[in-house]
């Protein structure tokens, strides 16, 4: 099946609301990976709106214990952010399962595009070797595009995520513009196969949204956090991650 990494984000952005640490991110992202997820995410920025470089290292130390060391630990960012002031330090310190690079601007509200690696190639090479020299597994925030998944393969990464909000928006459409919105993620995913990269995918992913998205062959993991924690809110951590898992699973029937 395809694996489920929870972004914990939206917890962080609620605890921070008051000073009492409650949410607890540790806390809730334990319940998650008792319930059965393969993983955690988190997208610390330069404001420390949501997660704070505190809590990448508390949760480092609980994917790092006896209980979870199975469990996978994904730090996503933009590693040019500040002249690589911000994540690139993290990223050496903590030396998380798997990096996601994504090309996001410190005042953006969300991850809104994938990196143009044609452009940015000669950057994220020398990144993307230290980011796998430090152990880490590298994947690449990239729209669906067939050509710009096989170039992705020039830098060395591992791995593309592909960026999901455009087939969230066409499954609310539904009809041709959601079949040529699959086509189009479906050619991503098998170009970046055939130059042998795996791929992941995450934004605005959903109970409703996931099985159709994960019924592309080789989508190794998705990585969910808004809708996820929403959905949470109403049922609570451990169902609302048991019911994203079983959608991981109808989509592979």
């Amino acid at each position: 099946m395809t694996k489920l990494s929870v972004n914990v984000n939206k917890i962080a952005l609620l605890r921070n609301q008051r000073t009492v640490g409650v949410p607890s991110v540790v806390g809730l992202s334990a319940t998650a990976l008792q319930a059965g997820a393969h993983g955690i995410t988190v997208h610390p920025r330069p404001d420390a709106r949501h997660i704070r470089p505190s809590d990448v290292d508390e949760l480092s130390e609980l994917l790092s214990s006896n209980e979870w060391d199975t469990k996978e630990f994904n730090i996503e960012g933009n590693p040019l952010d500040f002249g690589g002031g911000h994540l690139m330090p993290i990223l050496r310190r903590v030396k998380p399962t798997q990096a996601t690079l994504v090309p996001d601007d410190p005042a953006q509200n969300t991850s809104d595009h994938g990196w143009d690696v044609v452009t940015h190639l000669e950057t994220l090479k020398p990144i993307v070797a230290e980011l796998k020299d430090l152990g880490c597994r590298v994947s690449l925030f990239l729209d669906p595009d067939p050509e710009m998944a096989k170039r992705a393969a020039d830098t060395g990464t591992d791995r593309i995520e592909l960026y999901t909000e455009s087939y969230a928006q066409a499954y609310e459409q539904g009809g041709d513009v959601l079949t040529q919105s699959l086509a189009a993620f479906t050619a991503t995913a098998e170009a970046a196969e055939s130059v042998g990269l795996g791929v992941n995918a995450g934004h605005d992913l959903n109970l409703d949204n996931l099985p159709g998205f994960v019924a592309i062959p080789n989508v190794l993991e998705v990585s969910i956090g808004h809708a996820l924690v929403a959905d949470a809110l109403a049922v609570g951590m451990k169902p609302a991650v048991e019911m994203y898992l079983t959608a991981c699973t109808e989509g592979k029937s």
